[in-house]
């Protein structure tokens, strides 16, 4: 078996080696021998090798055969010994696991038992509250079945007595209507006159003790800050006309400013749109028009003509030209001054241009920038008694009339026309809403704003501030007592004082003291809703009774 190897290739081997050897030896022999003898051998010797190569395969074919039966038995005989190895750790687990799962069994039967105990315990003791709940529950039930009861033998005793009531009542009111002599309406009728009435009164007598209490507190405290305000800023007055006086140094200059056939004064009245007079003033030539810028120019440009002397249209148009740019100069300068007098800063440049623009407008005959300039300082004033930002107060009041730069050029009234510029030109919500409602157009809701309207009122009503016309005067003071002579029950009305005090006389037979209190009120409405002033009008009611006899 060693010999032939494994499968036999060694004997193999040694055969076609010598098969080989044998092959070159019987070359060399054909070489030397007779063909025919040649080619017998080569007969005889390839049968020779057939028939050993036979017994050759078929040894190595046996051997095989034997060594393939040999190694199929080992190998048998060893899975054999390997399974029954295996069978033999198999069911030793097997048993190892089956005595595991066994005590686990009886570990969770055990537990499961004794969780049931337990949970059997907890529902026996529910159900004992429950029981005792139900008994509980069982005696309230009659307890509330027994009130139900009680209450509905009450509601009928109740109806019963209420129907009773009702007979009673209606039994009464026949009564009471055949004594007093009309039904239940016109009874009705006379108590809701004689209630209203009473209620009337009433809310008289509380309006005027609530007016009364209020007066004590907030009377005196307003005085105190109005008249410090007014003390603490005391301003010059002086009431602008519409006309410009120019100073001449000599009579003859006249006839220069006139120009042959009146050419020069034309051509400066058409530059200028004012109206140049030239009379019998000595020395004086009287410039006359309602806008205040224009008549500045005419007047710059009237006086560098005589200061030049050289007088003729086209030097006029020059230097009319010439003082226009100047005046946006001076306008831009005067509102950085006034904002600097008041010590307000941040403005936007157009409202700089707007301010200056004020000091060319008046207001009966009070200049403009200097009112917004008086009613800042009296605003800063009033906000630092009251506690509150005073640089802001000083602020709107330098704003306030801002609209009157421009109101000339645009429709609406001014306290609108500022409220516009300013939310144009980004100025704060406050701001706006006090300058539109400084006049009332809308009501104020900001500390703010009532203070503007006050200090408004105390810069335009004090004595030679302002100038009205006379025939406004006659107007309003004719409008107020036209108001007053409306109210049922007044005999006559006075308005006294310039029209600051309105008093009514009422017949005493027809307004007794109470109504009068809510006439005085009624009045003072009415006026506020028609009628536009400065400051306050004071209204009172006069009720008297007057006997007269006479002795003969």
């Amino acid at each position: 078996m060693q010999f032939l190897g494994e499968d036999g290739r060694e004997l193999q081997q040694f055969y076609t080696d010598c098969f080989k050897h044998r092959k070159e030896e019987g070359i060399a022999m054909l070489n030397n021998i007779n063909p025919i003898v040649l080619s017998l051998s080569v007969v005889v010797t390839a049968t020779l090798f057939f028939v050993i190569g036979y017994f050759i395969s078929n040894l190595i074919t046996s051997k095989k055969h034997e060594f393939a039966g040999e190694k199929a038995k080992q190998v048998v005989e060893q899975a054999q010994k390997e399974a029954q190895n295996l069978r033999k750790e198999v069911e030793l687990e097997a048993k190892d696991q089956k005595i595991k799962l066994r005590s686990e069994f009886e570990q969770e039967t055990k537990d499961t038992r004794r969780e049931v105990k337990e949970a059997e315990r907890r529902l026996a003791q529910r159900e004992e509250n429950l029981e005792r709940k139900v008994d509980l529950l069982d005696g309230k039930e009659k307890k509330i079945t027994q009130k139900e009861n009680e209450v509905i033998q009450k509601q009928q005793n109740l109806t019963r007595k209420e129907e009773e009531l009702s007979r009673v009542l209606e039994e009464e009111k026949q009564k009471l209507q055949r004594v007093a002599g009309m039904s239940s309406d016109e009874a009705k009728r006379l108590l809701l006159v004689r209630m209203e009435e009473e209620a009337k009164q009433e809310a008289a007598l509380m309006l005027k003790k609530l007016e009364e209490q209020t007066k004590a507190t907030a009377t005196k405290k307003a005085r105190d800050v109005i008249s410090l305000a007014i003390q603490r800023y005391a301003a010059d007055h002086t009431v602008e006309s519409t006309v410009s006086v120019v100073s001449l140094p000599s009579d003859d200059m006249k006839g220069r400013i006139i120009g042959r056939e009146g050419r020069n004064i034309r051509a400066l009245e058409v530059a200028t749109g004012v109206d140049v007079i030239v009379d019998d003033t000595p020395e004086a030539v009287t410039l006359s028009g309602f806008d205040i810028v224009r008549r500045e120019i005419a007047k710059r440009t009237l006086e560098r003509l005589i200061e030049d002397g050289r007088i003729h249209p086209a030097r006029i148009e020059e230097v009319v030209e010439k003082v226009k740019k100047e005046m946006e100069i001076n306008i831009r300068e005067e509102g950085e001054k006034a904002a600097f007098d008041v010590n307000i800063h941040g403005l936007h440049p157009e409202i700089i241009k707007l301010l200056g623009r004020l000091k060319y407008r008046t207001s009966y005959g009070q200049n403009a920038l200097q009112h917004s300039k008086e009613v800042a300082y009296i605003m800063g004033v009033m906000a630092g008694e009251l506690g509150i930002d005073f640089n802001f107060a000083k602020r709107i009041g330098l704003l306030h009339d801002i609209g009157k730069a421009v109101s000339h050029e645009v429709e609406g009234g001014h306290a609108k026309i500022g409220a516009d510029l300013m939310r144009k030109y980004g100025e704060t919500e406050a701001v706006i809403h006090a300058l539109e409602a400084h006049h009332e157009d809308i009501e104020a809701n900001s500390v703010f704003a009532v203070l503007v309207q006050a200090a408004d009122a105390i810069s335009a009503t004090r004595p030679g501030a302002r100038r009205e016309t006379l025939e406004t005067y006659i107007k309003r003071l004719e409008k107020l007592e036209g108001i007053a002579d409306s109210f049922k029950g007044v005999e006559k009305s006075f308005a006294i004082q310039a029209g600051r005090e309105i008093r009514v006389i009422v017949q005493p037979d027809k307004i007794n003291d109470l109504q009068s209190i809510s006439m005085a009120r009624d009045i003072s409405k009415k006026v506020e809703e028609n009628l536009q002033y400065p400051g306050q009008i004071k209204v009172t009611v006069i009720r008297e009774t007057r006997a007269t006899e006479y002795a003969k």
